[in-house]
């Protein structure tokens, strides 16, 4: 099952953004698509932790779909690109 973040991660959105990708990794979804996102700071890297994370802790793991490549170099930037584990475009 896969599930979407919407056209817009930043600090302001991150919150709810973060709580509603919990349910649906609650209700068994394995990947996120980023397709949509076109505005997004540092904050969306740490939602993408967050869900990754609680992904594992049901004993899933959460592919991460589409992600901007501006985003993929702000991971790359700050050393976790490899922990957003993104395939390449």
């Amino acid at each position: 099952m896969t599930f979407e973040t919407g056209t817009t991660l930043t600090h302001t959105t991150a919150t709810a953004a973060f709580k509603a990708g919990l349910a649906r990794i609650a209700a068994g979804a394995t990947q996120v698509d980023c397709a949509a996102l076109t505005q997004f700071d540092s904050a969306a890297l740490a939602v993408l932790l967050g869900w990754r994370r609680a992904a594992a802790v049901r004993g899933l793991s959460l592919q991460v779909l589409n992600l901007p490549a501006q985003l993929a170099n702000l991971a790359g930037a700050y050393g976790i690109d490899t922990l957003i584990d993104a395939p390449s475009h």
